[in-house]
This record gives C-alpha cells, structure tokens and sequence, in this order.
C-alpha cells in the first residue's frame, strides 16, 4: 500500500512553507508517527511524521517551497527500506532525552578519537557506577551528531580562540547566495511595514537595580527551592509592565481601522532569538500570573522555541512585547514595534555607573530601558509616564505586591 505524505495546513492565511530539512534518507524504513521533515512556514517551524511504518520515496528537496497540501513523499508500507545504522553519521531522529553521562560529557569533555578526556566528577561517578571508559565511548560512537550538536562545537571551539584576529577567513572575492527561510522573508515584510506604516518613536529612561538585585542575592536560593526555577529579571519586568499597562490602557490597545481596540488583559509577548529567526511567544494573561509562574512559563515558550517545537497558539495574540538585546550585550536600542501592538519596551545589558543617590555619588547597577510606542495612538505624555511608573516599581519592587507581612517575601510568593 501506497501512503501520500501531504503538507499540513500550519495555520490560517498560510498558502505555503518551505520544506527546511528532511530527518530521513530517500529509501529509508520509518516507523509510524516517526518525525520525517521539518517545514517552515511565515510563524513557525513544524514537523511532519510518518502515518505508517514503511519504506519512503522523497518527491521535493530541501528549500523548495510548496503549497498546502503538496505531496512531498510516499511511504510504501509492503516494503522495508534501507537500514538506519546508529551511528554518528546516520541521520535518524535523536533521542528525545540526553542521559546525565551525556550531558556531563557536552558542558565538560570531549572525545578526540578513542582517548576520552573525563572531569574529576565524572570519573568519580563512573567509579561509584563501576562505569569502564571504553563503555561511554562505545555509548558515544552510537549516538547519531545533530544540528544541535554542531552548533555546541562551533560556539565552544570560537571560545577557544584568544581574539578574533587569531582566524583568517579573507583573501578570497567569491560570493554566495542562501535562500531566505519562509520566516525570515515574512520577518523582514513585517519590520518594513511597521516603519512605514506606523508613526514610531521612541522614549528612554534609566532603572537602578540594586533593589532587584537585592532581592535576588536573599531569595534567589529559597525561590528555586520551592518552585524549581531561577528567579530572573523579566519576571519583575513583566509584573511591572502589566501594572503600569493597567494605568495607560492606550499603550496596551491597538489601531483597527478608525477605531481603537482596548484591551482588558495583558498578554505579554516575549522577544526570543532563535536559529530560525526572532519568534514571540506569548504569556496569556500575565496580569494574573505570579513570579514563579512567569519564569516557569518564559522558561517553557523559550525552550520550545529554540528547539523548534513553539507552536501557533503559543505565539497568537499579544497585546504588549518585551525585548532583551542586553542578553547580547546591548546598551541602547530603539526595538520596532510588533505590530498590530502599539508599543514594545527594550531590556539592555546591565553596568555599574555612578549614580547620585542623596547628593552623594555612588556606584550602581543601571539598565537603559527604551520604550517604542505609535504616536497615532499612544501620545508622549502617556509613554513617557507609563515608562516612569515601570522604572518606580522596578526601583521599588514592595509597589507591585499584595499585602503581607514582608512585602518582599509576599511579592515572590514565599
């Protein structure tokens, strides 16, 4: 029996994707609802799986781009295909879990051809386990190397280099062309459009952290011992954010022709880089929710969003985006709207700076934070003042908790 494989319809308005990787070889034998592509479409990256155990006939390369419902490959279920040999070569779907060996081996060692290069922690464990070297490197050579995998070299071994100048790459005048990804092409319309078609502008301030660094030294440990995540920055940021949009609704409102949606809730979009492009996934109510909850949640959407497994209904909605280019280093930036919001607020890095603390000059910590917000519905005396009143509550963490005994225990939920 012939099985067509068809392009699934990602979402609403999508007419067609781009066929990204296969996870399989032309001729190989699949197992049911293995994963057998992967497709990107203008908002995401999903995976095809097989419906039936068989052998598969290919019919589209990789970077070609098709329309819904395009047979892309067959599998002939009365026939077994060629053999997927486990090893480090072969391009079978990886395992879905490392084991601790493994991931002690990726932050820790290496393994240059048969000499095995083990942390004093590992080679405890593997005493304490009666593990033998020769077992983990054989368990090594069977595991298949990933994109994920090479991706890990290349970071780690640039790291290695004492600067930049000590790798020559030029001398030669050749050129390349790449295809651009389904999502980075609709990217790049979007980022267009809103420049010109939205009146954007951009307000700054300054925000002291010491207050929240405080608060995480004495907390930090105790909050992920109760609730098994790190206390970060962007939970204050995105308590702050929803208490101040409550108090200007035109920044958390939207243009829809010639009148103006508002909204009753706040659905924070969080900026995440990733290897496909820039994705936003979306907190859904996060007026309601408690720090624990938003970093369990950021936690989540980011991860799924770097291993290509966000989903639509993660990314739908949002009234409101947070960016972080501080991650990367940066000190100021002027972030672009998500359109159709009206506004989106710019994280930065974090640096001691003299700061004037009652007429005395002190060292402090201090984030630049910028605000981008559309003029034709938000004016400056509401940006600059929402803007302000997210600086005081980060400024005074106590403003945006409820009523306790210790305000700083009862904000965190301990």
């Amino acid at each position: 029996m012939i099985i067509e494989i068809k392009v699934p319809s990602p979402g609403e308005s999508i007419t067609e994707v781009q066929l990204a990787s296969w996870l399989v070889n032309d001729g190989d034998n699949v197992e049911k609802d293995q994963e057998l592509a992967e497709i990107d479409s203008d908002k995401a990256t999903l995976t095809i799986s097989a419906e039936d155990a068989g052998a598969i006939r290919t019919l589209v390369a990789e970077g070609d781009t098709i329309e819904i419902g395009t047979v892309i490959a067959t599998i002939d279920t009365s026939k077994k295909g060629k053999s997927i040999k486990k090893d480090s070569k072969s391009e079978q779907a990886e395992p879905a879990k490392a084991s601790p060996v493994q991931e002690e081996k990726s932050s820790m060692s290496t393994v240059p051809d048969s000499d095995l290069h083990i942390s004093p922690l590992a080679k405890k464990l593997m005493e304490e386990n009666q593990v033998e070297a020769g077992d983990i490197e054989d368990f090594y050579k069977n595991l298949r190397i990933s994109r994920k995998d090479v991706e890990f070299y290349i970071q780690e071994s640039g790291k290695q280099s004492d600067s930049f100048t000590a790798i020559s790459w030029g001398g030669a005048r050749e050129t390349r062309k790449e295809k651009m990804s389904t999502l980075r092409s609709k990217l790049a319309q979007r980022l267009v459009s809103v420049k010109n078609e939205t009146a954007m502008l951009t307000t700054f301030n300054e925000v002291n952290m010491t207050p929240i660094f405080e608060i995480r030294k004495k907390y930090k440990e105790e909050f992920k011992e109760k609730y098994g995540v790190s206390l970060g920055f962007m939970s204050f940021f995105t308590k702050a954010i929803t208490v101040a949009l409550h108090h200007f609704p035109l920044v958390n409102a939207m243009i829809d022709g010639n009148e103006i949606i508002f909204h009753d809730y706040a659905d924070i979009g969080i900026a995440v880089s990733t290897p496909k492009g820039l994705m936003v996934p979306v907190l859904k109510n996060a007026e309601t929710m408690s720090f624990s909850a938003i970093e369990l949640r950021i936690k989540e959407l980011a991860g799924k969003a770097r291993d290509n497994k966000i989903t639509l209904d993660d990314m739908k909605g949002g009234t409101f985006t947070i960016t972080n280019g501080g991650v990367f280093g940066s000190m100021l930036s002027t972030p672009i709207i998500n359109p159709p919001q009206s506004a989106i607020l710019g994280m930065h890095n974090i640096v001691e700076r003299p700061v004037a603390v009652n007429g005395q000059v002190e060292i402090h910590p201090v984030m630049y934070v910028a605000l981008s917000y559309d003029h034709r519905i938000v004016d400056g005396r509401e940006s600059v003042s929402f803007l302000v009143m997210v600086k005081d509550m980060l400024e005074n963490p106590e403003k945006m908790m409820f009523a306790g005994t210790d305000p700083h225990r009862s904000l965190l939920g301990l």
